[in-house]
């Protein structure tokens, strides 16, 4: 069985599934970390937004929730994350991040003998040209390849988590 550790920020879409699914051809098992939203990255993610044109997410920035309040959706997003992942005939288990990322992340990656470890991510444009986004940040800890990919939205997700939330 091929084990990938697959970090999260948002819900999978059904597109970002049958992406990370169809990556390999053995049978697949995920260990799914989830990072619910920190306001310590609000200012990045706002320059994020800026610097993509979505200046009505910049905007609308601090209506999210963010530290103890993003607990609760960050759980959802898991549970239904790992949903899809087995309703798609993989292995999944997960837990939300709380702590450093990195140390997490390593962590599991020695306690699985996962074989990779994928980021599956919104674009952070600031982060990524100072290579210190998690996928560049993780390539120097854990050991394993790492395979960054940018994460995709679809409606039936957002009704899905906004339903829950």
């Amino acid at each position: 069985m091929f084990t990938s550790v697959l970090m999260i920020e948002q819900p999978l879409s059904a597109t970002d599934v049958d992406f990370v699914t169809g990556l390999h051809d053995d049978a697949l098992s995920f260990v799914v970390l989830m990072r619910p939203r920190g306001d310590e990255d609000r200012l990045l993610r706002a320059m994020d937004d800026v610097a993509l044109g979505e200046l009505e997410q910049a905007v609308h920035e601090a209506d999210e929730p963010e530290g103890e309040e993003a607990q609760r959706p960050a759980a959802l997003a898991l549970e239904h994350s790992l949903r899809r992942l087995r309703e798609a005939g993989c292995e999944a288990v997960g837990q939300l991040i709380d702590g450093h990322p990195l140390d997490l992340l390593r962590s599991v990656v020695e306690q699985t003998h996962a074989d990779e470890v994928i980021v599956l991510t919104a674009p952070h444009l600031v982060e990524e040209f100072f290579h210190r986004d998690w996928a560049s940040r993780a390539r120097h800890k854990v050991g394993v390849p790492v395979l960054k990919l940018y994460a995709h939205a679809d409606e039936e997700t957002e009704g899905e988590t906004q339903e829950q939330g």
